[in-house]
């Protein structure tokens, strides 16, 4: 018989030295004659926390022995969430001189004396309450599950029969004493309970201290049970361990909303007590916000969205009026598994970052960030907006590789989203990711992904995607930067229809000034950037003036010092100009708002005053994205018809950066972009005469419309030649007609005169050839909405 309960105790281990657990120090306290040490795992690196329970007896006859194997065989069979989880047992003899002794040990899932934890956490006032009602709320499942469902009887529900979890879950355990209950066995004689003796004598009822056991047989189930959890609740509040029977009858400590309750459990007439599935059913005391909140949380695949929607939105501000720790070890946990698979809505994200604020950055990294990590991939796009959202609440707390690895390859497929507002919700999440990314993955990705934002058809993704290059530059390796910084700055951000666009950048060129060197700035930058200071919108012409003075200033740093090796002189770069300082936060304030975009002016003037949204939005000014062939003046004729000669700035190697592109004969294209470009509005004949200049030298016909002449100049055309002296281009202008009897030669584009510099910005002269306006491209009439591919023939090459 003994070596069979020991085969049962046993487990998997013969003795201590197979027990696959390290045994810690003791709790102060335990049930019984039972020792509490925490332990840990051998099995993992990280020795995952454990509980272990030791009993010793003199001999192997001992009762208490006999009772704890009783513990250990009942604690393996019976499974409920409420009560202790059984891990392993051991039963170990040893030898100490002449006498031998006996060791039970039980690893269980890592828990404390609930006596312990309440000192611990020192709750007071309705949070101590609301936690007491939910560990009552538990145990009395457990209690209910043993006497309703399973038919048996724990005998000793005490407060040292509860012991807690790391996630703040109460849980019951010291089986020692429980049996079945043999009510229904008219033949049972004898005690039901075999360990009876081990219940103290304070918290046996009545008919269990006269071992009156015909009664006990005659009672339900739960008698003596619910017995035991009135004394628990009376320790609970009264915070002192019982010591008589008679001290039940101080109910000072005890709510008033659970006063009746209390009573009924400890009626003197067993049959009388109170069920503990009618407490949990009825009862006032268990109706509280944490209650109910915990309890939406485990059952929450079993509601519909819309209430997991409402829940969730109202629950960061009911999260600050629920004990912090039962909000960081309970609710924190159960949310974060509910976003992993799939269960919570997106608005639980804000809930999860919210909570885990309240967290030390080592804990944060633990407990939210892998969670975080995971939801990356998900394919629900309000989780994948959520996520972009509150970036700046985490991603500094992610580590490199995982950036690298893990979250960019997802963020990424956001560049190509069908929103805009996701696009820049991903453009924008670069200013804290890029950092942690690889040379490999900058170049290889993220470069050929800000390329087609920088013709994105919403001006303000265009505009930020400028910003965007010009915060990241000091990320770049140095030949990426030679290769795209200047192309993305003057090819494309400075040919933008959109003002602000051109402003940004100006101020990218000036924040990124110290890597240009001298021929650079002379050749390429101040000569792009001298020409916005004519332009139409004032913030523009003021950042040009600002950016026209620091380069200025950079070239004249260089001839101070006077060095003959014009190659080898690198800029000097001045600290950037006040206007600057609004890189960051201008990226930061322009998103997108949804809807549909609408067309309007395309110079519409950029005041700092007025915020970017305003400008920027996609039911506001959204131009379609520049062409990236030369600007014609001419903008009667089809785009389509004009042959385009290589722009100078096309032969800087920044097309390397991006796979399967070649510069095709004849075309403009600066290795930037991977896509066709979108048919532009009609820019104003003062912005035309910019984009001319600066893509000079151009071939192209030097006719225009009546129209647009008079609206560069409001005087009549025939007194074009006339008064040319008045004329803002005129000093630039291409000599006159010596006659005034016929008309400017309008040459067709392969016969222009390539050796005039200044044709690309003369002024226009009239022309007797204008075709019609296209329908509904005409003054007065907005353009159409949305992209439109320009048809290009065979022989420009593009």
């Amino acid at each position: 018989m003994l070596r069979f309960l020991k085969g049962v105790v046993g487990g998997s281990g013969t003795g201590l030295k197979d027990l696959p657990y390290n045994i810690g120090d003791p709790y102060p306290s335990a049930w019984g004659s039972w020792t509490h040490h925490r332990g840990t795992s051998k099995d993992d690196d990280g020795g995952s926390a454990v509980s272990i329970f030791s009993l010793s007896g003199s001999n192997a006859l001992d009762g208490h022995l006999a009772a704890g194997r009783n513990g250990v065989k009942r604690l393996r069979t019976v499974r409920h969430p409420n009560i202790l989880s059984f891990l392993h047992s051991t039963e170990v003899e040893s030898v100490e001189g002449s006498s031998s002794r006996v060791t039970i040990y039980i690893v269980t899932e890592p828990v404390m004396p609930l006596s312990e934890k309440i000192k611990e956490l020192g709750l007071e006032g309705a949070q101590r309450d609301e936690y007491y009602a939910w560990g009552l709320n538990q145990i009395a499942k457990a209690v209910s599950f043993l006497n309703n469902d399973c038919k048996l009887v724990h005998g000793n529900v005490c407060l040292a029969s509860v012991v807690v979890t790391p996630t703040l879950d109460w849980k019951l355990h010291a089986f020692d004493v429980l049996s079945e209950f043999d009510g229904s066995n008219g033949n049972a004689t004898g005690p039901m309970l075999q360990y009876e003796w081990l219940i103290g004598s304070q918290n046996k009822p009545m008919e269990l201290a006269k071992s009156d056991w015909v009664a006990i047989r005659k009672s339900p189930p739960w008698a003596i049970d619910s017995w035991g959890l009135g004394c628990l609740i009376y320790e609970l509040f009264s915070g002192m361990k019982l010591g008589k029977t008679e001290e039940l009858r101080n109910t000072s400590s005890i709510p008033k909303s659970l006063l009746q309750d209390y009573q009924r459990l400890l009626s003197s007439m067993p049959s009388r007590r109170m069920n503990t599935a009618k407490l949990l059913e009825n009862s006032e005391y268990f109706q509280n916000k944490l209650v109910d909140t915990i309890h939406f949380m485990e059952i929450l695949t079993l509601k519909d969205s819309v209430e997991k929607d409402t829940f969730f939105r109202k629950l960061p501000n009911l999260a600050e009026q629920l004990p912090r720790q039962i909000v960081l070890k309970k609710l924190l946990p159960l949310l974060a598994s509910a976003l992993e698979f799939g269960s919570a809505a997106a608005p639980a994200l804000t809930a999860l970052l919210k909570m885990g604020s309240w967290l030390s950055s080592e804990e944060f990294s633990v407990k939210v960030l892998p969670t975080i990590v995971k939801l990356f991939s998900s394919n629900d796009r309000a989780i994948r907006v959520s996520l972009l959202q509150h970036i700046d609440q985490y991603g500094e707390s992610l580590s490199a590789q995982v950036v690298d690895e893990q979250v960019f390859p997802h963020v990424a497929t956001g560049f190509s989203d069908t929103s805009a507002f996701l696009r820049e919700l991903t453009l924008k999440s670069m200013l804290i990711l890029a950092p942690k990314l690889s040379q490999r993955t900058i170049s290889g990705s993220l470069l050929k992904y800000l390329s087609k934002l920088q013709v994105d058809e919403e001006p303000a993704i265009r505009t930020n995607t400028t910003i965007l290059l010009g915060n990241i530059a000091s990320y770049l390796n140095e030949g990426t930067r030679k290769r795209v910084l200047i192309n993305a700055f003057t090819v494309r951000a400075l040919r933008d229809t959109f003002s602000p666009a051109r402003g940004a950048g100006v101020m990218a060129l000036c924040a990124t000034s110290s890597y240009y060197d001298i021929n650079e700035i002379a050749t390429r930058i101040l000569p792009n950037v001298v020409v916005l200071t004519i332009d139409p919108d004032s913030d523009v012409r003021s950042k040009s003036f600002q950016a026209a003075e620091q380069f200025l200033q950079i070239v004249k740093q260089y001839h101070e010092t006077n060095i003959g090796d014009t190659a080898g002189a690198a800029s000097t770069g001045i600290s950037s100009i006040p206007g600057n300082a609004s890189l960051l936060g201008w990226a930061m304030s322009s998103l997108t708002s949804k809807g549909k975009p609408s067309e309007q002016a395309p110079l519409a003037p950029a005041n700092s005053g007025v915020p970017l949204s305003s400008t920027t939005s996609n039911a506001s000014s959204v131009m379609d994205s520049p062409s990236i062939a030369p600007a014609r003046v001419n903008s009667s004729g089809d785009l389509a018809d004009q042959p385009v000669r290589e722009s100078p700035t096309s032969t800087d190697g920044w097309g390397e950066i991006e796979n399967g592109i070649h510069e095709e004969q004849g075309s403009d294209k600066d290795g930037w972009d991977d896509i066709e470009p979108l048919e532009e509005p009609k820019p104003s004949p003062a912005l035309a005469s910019i984009q001319a200049a600066q893509k000079r030298p151009v071939s192209q016909p030097v006719s225009q419309q009546k129209a647009q002449a008079a609206s560069v100049r409001p005087k009549s055309t025939g007194r074009a030649t006339k008064d040319e002296d008045d004329d803002l281009w005129g000093s630039i202008a291409a000599p006159a007609p010596k006659t005034n009897k016929k008309p400017l030669n309008v040459k067709s584009a392969t016969a222009l005169d390539d050796d005039d510099p200044w044709a690309a910005i003369a002024a226009p002269p009239p022309t007797t050839r204008a075709k019609p306006l296209v329908v509904g491209r005409g003054r007065g009439k907005p353009p159409k909405l949305g992209a439109q591919r320009i048809n290009r023939t065979s022989s420009s090459g593009m």
